[in-house]
């Protein structure tokens, strides 16, 4: 009983300690002002014409999935998110040592994007050089198509870009 009154006065004493620190809260962080976003298609810069619409398509889904923003057209939404495909590029990451053919890639893709309010013309969000990569096996016996490893990356970079729509400004 001692015991456990003397936790309650512990733990009173450290919340009356913590009255004027800073106040953590959890769950949303964006404006409440907010409510809806365009995605036009993502600018290529790139030779590789599938990633444009597919990041597109991710982008609205994850936004759709993960966030109270509606996605709307451009002329009627608060806020427009522009991306575009800086680079695109394979990169070796081991080899056969008996036919010293590849065995794994990296499919590396760099984006700039933006997320401007459309009400105040200011972006809220701004990156430029933004890079996910994704790994595959292009050797047999597995052989996976490139296709496996663009989608993964096209995933990784709308999960990230949301992601950053949702940090504090």
């Amino acid at each position: 009983m001692i015991l456990r009154m003397a936790i309650l006065l512990s733990v009173a004493g450290v919340l009356a300690a913590c009255d004027g620190a800073p106040k953590y809260e959890s769950g949303q962080r964006y404006d409440k002002g907010v409510r809806t976003v365009a995605v036009p298609v993502a600018k290529n810069a790139t030779f590789d014409r599938k990633v444009a619409p597919e990041l597109t398509d991710a982008l609205v889904k994850a936004i759709e999935s993960g966030t109270h923003f509606r996605v709307t057209s451009e002329g009627r939404a608060d806020t427009v998110l522009r991306a575009t495909i800086r680079t695109v590029d394979l990169q070796q990451i081991s080899k056969s040592r008996g036919t010293k053919l590849t065995e794994e890639m990296s499919l590396n893709v760099t984006v700039d994007y933006e997320w401007i309010d459309q009400r105040t013309g200011k972006p809220l969000v701004q990156r430029n050089g933004f890079r996910e990569s994704a790994v595959f096996v292009a050797s047999l016996p597995v052989q996976q198509p490139i296709d496996l490893a663009r989608f993964q990356v096209v995933e990784q970079l709308a999960s990230a870009i949301v992601d950053s729509m949702q940090a504090d400004w």
